[in-house]
């Protein structure tokens, strides 16, 4: 099992589920106790719009990085807890809106890197 693409697969549905929209893409990188994710086609039709008003950007990047950290803190990830037998501890986020591309690192209070990585390598 990948176990890095599977992650990537519940954060897109863990989005969908409470955003109405998850990412088109996400490319998952465990390291250390960090899962790192890389997001692509993460904006709304609606958000395209607004970034082409004036102070749109700043307006929908706020938006896009607080309230995404502001969900998971309503949302607790349990499905992330389970899948990985880990507890989510942290949220980091950000987004680049000219590039439609973002970037979250969730963290655990485990290593998932050695976990996860070394049973990739025995399958």
């Amino acid at each position: 099992m990948n176990y890095e693409a599977e992650f990537s697969n519940i954060v897109r549905s863990f989005r969908k589920r409470h955003m109405g929209k998850g990412p088109s893409q996400v490319k998952t990188t465990f390291c250390k106790n960090w899962a790192l994710c890389e997001m692509e086609g993460n904006l709304s039709p609606v958000e395209k719009f607004i970034v082409a008003a004036q102070d749109g950007k700043q307006m929908v990047r706020a938006a896009r990085t607080e309230m995404v950290k502001e969900m998971y803190r309503k949302n607790h990830p349990i499905e992330m807890e389970e899948f990985l037998g880990a507890k989510f501890i942290d949220l980091f986020v950000d987004i680049d809106i000219d590039k439609d591309l973002g970037m979250s690192i969730f963290v655990f209070d485990q290593d998932l890197e050695q976990k996860f990585n070394s049973k990739d390598k025995h399958n």
